[in-house]
This record gives C-alpha cells, structure tokens and sequence, in this order.
C-alpha cells in the first residue's frame, strides 16, 4: 500500500510547547504512533509522522492541530487528552471538538486549574452554568462527581451560594444503614468518600472540617431531606441510580431560592431490587426536555481513568 510522509510546521511555537506536545520522553507522540500504527518524530520546528496511509492523513493532521489548541488553552497534554483525541478521531467525531471548550472549573487549595478534559465533560460543565438542575449520567470513571464538587466550591468561594449540601442514597447493594455501627455521620462518611476527596481537593480538610463544623457543608442521608426547602445551596444528590422513584421527586422538589441541584448517578450500577424503580431513570427521562433542566450523558469516551476501564466499560454494555 502507498504510503506518505507527514510534516506539520510549527515554526509559529515556541520549543518549549512542543516538547509539551511531545511529552515527557516522547510518551504524547508514542500514543499517537500506537494508535495510527505510523513513526512519529519531533525534529526542531518540525513534526514527522512517517509511512502515513492515505485514509488516515487527515485524522492524524486534526490530532495534531487539536492537541496544540489545547496546549494554547492550559499550556499542558497529558497523555490521557492525546488518547482522547485519537479515539474521537479514530471514530470520525473530533471535528467537533474544541479546545476552547475546556474553560477551567476552579482551582485546587494548590491553585492546581480543575478543566474539563473531554467534550462530555465540557459539556457538563458548562450545564453546571446554563441549567438550574442537572443530571450527570455516566459511568464510573467520567468524573461527574468530582466536577460537580469542584463546580460547587467554586460557587461557594464566589459567595453565589451559601452552604453545599450533599447527599446520597442509604442503601448499598441492600445493605440499610440501620444496621451499620455508629452515629449517622459515621454510618454516611464511608459511602461518601469520594465527595470528601474531592472537597479535601478544593479546600483542603481543615477548611472543610471547619465548613462541617459552621454547617457550610453539609452531608446527610437522602431521607433527611424531606421536610426541607433548600435556599441558596448547590445541593449535590450522588449515586443517584439507587434513589427511588418516590426519594428522586421528594428530593427535587425541595429546591428554593438560587438552589441548583446536580443528581450524579451510574445506570449500570442500580442496587434496587428493581431496575424500574429507579428514580433516575424516571427522572432523566421524564424531566429532560424540561427549560432550566439539563441531562448530560457522559460515554466510555468521557472516562479520564485507566484507558481499561473505558474498554471494560464498553465490553460490559455490549452484554448489558
């Protein structure tokens, strides 16, 4: 088969951003040569993909061009965004893809900027801003959660909101709380771990033991909820797939005054004993086409894990 070889001029760059593109050790451009099976080498102003065949010209081109948009956006690739754009490109969909959409979050206690890094998740975060309530369905792995967190904190810093609530699900794979050792935090805290990591992020724990404290923060269980009308919060229900039909209205209707809500759950991870009795599913369904509701469904492409978990991901959907 013809072959041909590529050559982008990036004299308009400085040598710095394009060892960022290269990465460390060359790892970004090894990750473009696995996927397209093609020699890439990083010499001076020049990038050289080798042995090019003619039906992947144009994607590794678009590859190219998006990874140095995103440079030009955060000044940093990780090997992860490089992935990324191949698998879109691979799959004819990078077209749409725009670095500029990557807008950061907020900021780490370290400074660290918190960006979207897929168009889902862009997506996600720019509901956070556009919408009212939001439902973030995806798998494990496609960071809604630690978005919605970052997303909040910011929100509280900017003093838009007074106090963040989250909350969750009490039952576990069957398992009721009741029958867990221990006060009600200390029945909730190991469930929502993962928001408590996040928030270690954003604030650090002695800023967010404090906010515990002060009741700036907030944790308790879903059936807490009732009775309440939540004002100027980001209330965030997590792991919302295992509320039920009568929790998922409950919970939504307790919204006040400059409340948002961001309902984050996994489908495929439903511990009721009943798939429809979801109050997700009924929700996502029933309520997205609604003005000042966003439901925002997150692929195996939005996952910024280990890139086995998007295949493990898409294997298990192909049988489920």
């Amino acid at each position: 088969m013809e072959t041909k070889t590529l050559s982008l001029d990036c004299t308009d760059y400085d040598m710095s951003l394009l060892q960022v593109l290269a990465g460390s050790h060359d790892e970004n451009l090894d990750v473009l040569s696995t996927a397209f099976r093609v020699p890439v080498v990083l010499r001076g102003h020049q990038i050289k993909v080798l042995e090019v065949r003619p039906e992947d010209e144009e994607a590794i081109l678009e590859v190219l061009n998006k990874a140095l948009g995103i440079i030009d956006e955060r000044l940093e690739l990780s090997t992860a965004d490089m992935k990324y754009l191949c698998t879109l490109a691979k799959a004819g969909k990078l077209a749409a893809f725009s670095a500029a959409s990557l807008k950061p979050v907020a900021h780490t206690k370290t400074g660290r900027p918190v960006y979207p890094r897929t168009a889902g998740q862009a997506a996600l975060t720019q509901a956070f801003e556009d919408s009212d309530i939001v439902f973030a369905v995806g798998a494990a792995g496609t960071g809604k959660t630690y978005l919605a967190v970052a997303w909040a904190v910011q929100q509280l810093k900017k003093e838009k909101i007074e106090r963040i609530i989250l909350t969750r699900p009490a039952v576990e794979a069957g398992e009721s709380l009741g029958f867990l050792p221990g006060d009600m935090k200390e029945k909730v805290d190991p469930y929502l771990r993962p928001l408590y990591d996040a928030l270690y992020e954003m604030l650090g724990q002695e800023t967010v033991d404090r906010y515990l404290e002060r009741g700036i923060i907030e944790i308790a269980p879903l059936a807490f909820m009732r009775g309440r009308t939540l004002n100027k919060a980001v209330v965030i229900l997590d792991e919302a797939q295992n509320a039920t039909r009568a929790q998922m209205k409950m919970f939504l209707t307790r919204m006040g005054r400059q409340c948002r809500m961001i309902v984050t759950g996994d489908m495929t991870q439903i511990d009721l004993i009943r798939r429809q009795d979801s109050g997700l599913v009924q929700a996502a369904a029933l309520l997205e086409d609604l003005e000042g509701i966003s439901v925002i469904r997150l692929t195996e492409h939005d996952v910024v894990r280990h890139p086995l978990v998007a295949k493990i991901i898409a294997a298990y959907a192909s049988v489920e």
